[in-house]
């Protein structure tokens, strides 16, 4: 299974692709929206963890965007912020708080697959 992971902060992404690949996923990572796009059109991946706040474009217009080529596309909405209150992000399968400890997005991942 293939993760495309969506974070301007180089540790983020190093943290969650080392933690997932040792899970067994493949893991793809891009720093801003328009890699982000690049990589989803040529990666085709089965899960998306999205960052709300990149550098060069609004995460939940990011988020419409894979939307409108895969709906089905799980889609796990990752921030630093409380966004739970903005109704744009409940277009995504699921939201996690950012943090160093994995346990919440590993299950939300397994949970989201299982529907599959």
């Amino acid at each position: 299974m293939k993760i495309l992971i969506v974070d301007d902060d180089q540790n983020i992404l190093r943290l969650y692709k080392e933690e997932l690949e040792e899970e067994g996923y493949t893991i793809v990572t891009a720093s801003n929206g328009q890699e982000a796009i690049e990589r989803f059109e040529r990666e085709d991946p089965d899960l998306v963890t999205l960052d709300i706040l990149l550098p060069d474009i609004d995460g939940i217009k990011l988020l419409r965007q894979m939307k409108e080529k895969k709906p089905r596309l799980p889609i796990i909405m990752s921030t630093a912020y409380d966004y739970r209150d903005d109704f744009a992000v409940w277009a995504s399968e699921a939201y996690i708080v950012k943090s160093s400890d994995l346990t919440e997005l590993k299950a939300t991942i397994k949970q989201l697959m299982e529907k599959e």
